[in-house]
């Protein structure tokens, strides 16, 4: 199954449509994406609201796991149920967020094997949000599930 993990996320997903967020790339369990900066999202100190930051990271989580896992969306639905975030600094401008599932290709055959069995594979996706700079504003850990 061949997919677009980040078209796929913008048209299931229509609050990342509204923030406006890009995907550069997303493929093998990584993706990237973008939030261009725009006054109408901004917070009380001029950058963006935390809450479009954190759609931003677990939208680019949402990618990454599609990656990994989408060709299991003809028989489960992906479901986010964890998300630990920490803000690092004042995050101002457009902002990248860079995901990646860390699990090896072992431990991605195990998650689809517990589906097989029945299961409700749990999995962590890791993700830092960048400012324009480069320097890292957050970190997320948003966990995953699939479920039948």
């Amino acid at each position: 199954m061949s997919l677009d993990a980040g078209e796929l996320l913008l048209q299931t997903v229509p609050f990342a449509r509204t923030l406006g967020i890009v995907f550069d790339s997303a493929g093998d369990g990584r993706a990237i994406c973008r939030l261009p900066d725009r006054a109408d999202l901004h917070n009380h100190v001029a950058g963006p609201h935390a809450g479009a930051l954190f759609t931003l990271a677990e939208s680019a989580s949402g990618a990454a796991m599609l990656t990994a896992f989408g060709d299991q969306l003809s028989r489960a639905v992906p479901l986010a149920t964890t998300s630990t975030v920490r803000y690092h600094k004042l995050a101002l401008g457009e902002l990248t967020a860079e995901a990646r599932l860390p699990a090896s290709r072992e431990e991605r055959a195990q998650v689809v094997a517990k589906l097989d069995a029945g299961g409700r594979p749990e999995f962590d996706v890791e993700v830092e949000v960048r400012n324009a700079d480069g320097v890292v504003v957050a970190t997320l850990t948003v966990g995953w599930t699939v479920m039948m």
